[in-house]
């Protein structure tokens, strides 16, 4: 396991979130340190604690603990960082590589 950071511009709300991945001290789960301007982002973030990666990549979307926690935490469904989160779990679990992604909206 390895630490990932991720940058999100969310776009037009302008609050923007810092999603920092590391391994546990066991090495079992991974744990987000977040700085964001979002008080949802900050409640989803609190609620989210430490996850289980290997678990977590292998449930549906709509059992991933970091998607509950937005479900309860984030009323707009088209906030991109929820699925940062999910990204930088992913790469702090050595389960992807450190690869951008982006949207391109016209």
């Amino acid at each position: 396991m390895s630490e990932c950071k991720v940058t999100v511009d969310p776009g037009v709300c302008k609050l923007g979130t810092v999603i920092v991945a590391k391994p546990s001290e066991d090495m079992m789960s991974v744990v987000f340190e977040v700085e964001t301007s979002c008080p949802n982002i900050r409640k989803m973030a609190d609620k989210v604690g430490a996850v289980n990666a290997y678990e977590a990549m292998g449930m549906k979307m709509c059992e991933n603990p970091v998607y509950v926690a937005a479900n309860e935490c984030c009323p707009h469904a088209a906030c991109p960082v929820p699925c940062a989160f999910i990204k930088a779990m992913e790469v702090a679990a050595d389960l992807g590589l450190k690869k951008d992604v982006s949207f391109k909206i016209e």
